[in-house]
């Protein structure tokens, strides 16, 4: 098959499609003996960003994530927690300004407030025309910030459509419920049951 994402092949011309995409992994990878300045600074080179205009985005994000300067600066990224790791690579992955931002469970890690911000920065950038691929098993979240919904089961997809769609058409109460009547191969609720007896 084929794939393009914003109008480029992302085999005949890759370089073209990371040009406009960011991307969050579910483990992101970090070069452990860089600070978060150092790290975001090679990453900005990479997207051709000029030092003064990286400078200040890096900034940007740090208050927006609350890290400060000092803690960009002066800390290797292996002293940083797994939650202030996962804030240096959504930045690193929103840093270029991408189209289309795809996000492979982004809130791993994160506190509750930086998980809240973050939800809300993606929000956001949805409202300013951006693509967002949300991937995520936390259903109640996809719930609440995703426009579209599609479920995949055993690599075919079994679902697409609004959350409001979904609901109606499985008569499901919850995005959850829905997930677990296409994709469960037995009742939970049961199960559950029998085991706590």
């Amino acid at each position: 098959g084929t794939a393009e994402v914003g109008g480029f092949d992302v085999i005949k011309d890759p370089l073209s499609v990371k040009r406009i995409i960011g991307y969050v992994p579910e483990t992101g990878a970090v070069f452990a003996s860089l600070t978060a300045w150092e790290y975001l600074h090679l990453v900005a080179a990479l997207y051709h960003i000029p030092e003064g205009e990286a400078s200040a985005r890096i900034e940007r994000f740090g208050q927006f994530f609350d890290l400060t300067t000092d803690t960009l600066q002066d800390k290797q990224l292996s002293a940083y927690s797994k939650g202030m790791q996962q804030k240096v690579v959504i930045t690193s992955a929103l840093l270029h300004n991408p189209d289309v931002v795809f996000l492979d469970e982004p809130l791993n890690g994160l506190d509750a407030n930086a998980a809240l911000s973050l939800k809300t920065l993606i929000t956001s950038l949805a409202h300013e025309g951006k693509t967002i691929v949300y991937c995520s098993h936390i259903l109640d979240v996809v719930e609440r910030i995703c426009e579209r919904v599609v479920i995949i089961h055993e690599g075919s997809i079994v679902a697409d459509g609004t959350v409001e769609q979904l609901l109606e058409e499985t008569g499901q109460a919850s995005l959850e419920h829905v997930f677990n009547k296409l994709t469960a191969t037995e009742n939970l609720l049961a199960r559950a049951e029998e085991f706590a007896r």
